[in-house]
C-alpha cells in the first residue's frame, strides 16, 4: 500500500453503494480509489460479511452476479492479513450500538484508517468521540467527499 495515502474502511452498506448500486454519492470516492488517492482496506471477517450480504435473498443475484460483485470489492479493497494490523491495547475503542458493526472500528483502528466511511446512525453516533480522542474520522461517504473537494 502507498504511505500517505488516506486509508479508508468501508462499511458494507457503502460498499453496497459502491458496487451494486453505483449511488452518486459515492462518485467522488468511488474516483479517489480508482485513482489511487486513497486506499480502502478490509479484513476477512469484514470481507466475509460482505459476500454474507451478497447472498441476501432480496437482492435476487445469481451466483454470476455475486462473483461479479465479489470481484469488484478485492480488485479495490485491500484485505490485510492478521500480520498486518497494528495491536493498540493501550487504546478502549468505543462500543457500538449495533455489536455487527464493532468489528468496522476495530479495522479502522488496527488497519491505520483516518477514516470509516459509513451511512449507519450507529456508528456515526461515535463520530465525535473517535475524533476527539484523535483516532479516526467516521463520517458519510458524501461528508468525506466534501472534504476531498475542498482540498482540491
Amino acid at each position: 500500500m502507498t504511505a500517505g495515502l488516506p486509508r479508508l474502511v468501508l462499511d458494507t452498506n457503502v460498499c453496497l453503494d459502491l458496487f451494486v448500486f453505483v449511488d452518486p454519492q459515492v462518485a467522488v470516492l468511488d474516483a479517489a480509489l480508482r485513482a489511487g488517492r486513497a486506499v480502502a482496506i478490509t479484513r476477512e471477517d469484514c470481507r466475509a460479511e460482505w459476500l454474507h450480504v451478497l447472498s441476501y435473498p432480496q437482492f435476487g443475484f445469481d451466483e454470476a452476479t455475486r462473483a461479479r460483485h465479489a470481484a469488484a470489492f478485492d480488485a479495490r479493497i485491500t484485505c490485510l492479513r492478521a500480520a498486518d494490523l497494528i495491536a493498540r491495547p493501550d487504546i478502549r475503542l468505543p462500543r457500538c450500538a449495533d455489536p455487527n458493526d464493532q468489528m468496522f472500528l476495530e479495522l479502522a483502528l488496527h488497519g491505520g484508517a483516518t477514516a470509516l466511511i459509513t451511512r449507519d446512525d450507529a456508528l456515526l453516533a461515535l463520530a465525535k468521540r473517535t475524533r476527539r480522542e484523535g483516532l479516526f474520522e467516521i463520517l458519510t461517504a458524501r461528508a468525506w467527499s466534501d472534504s476531498r473537494v475542498a482540498i482540491s
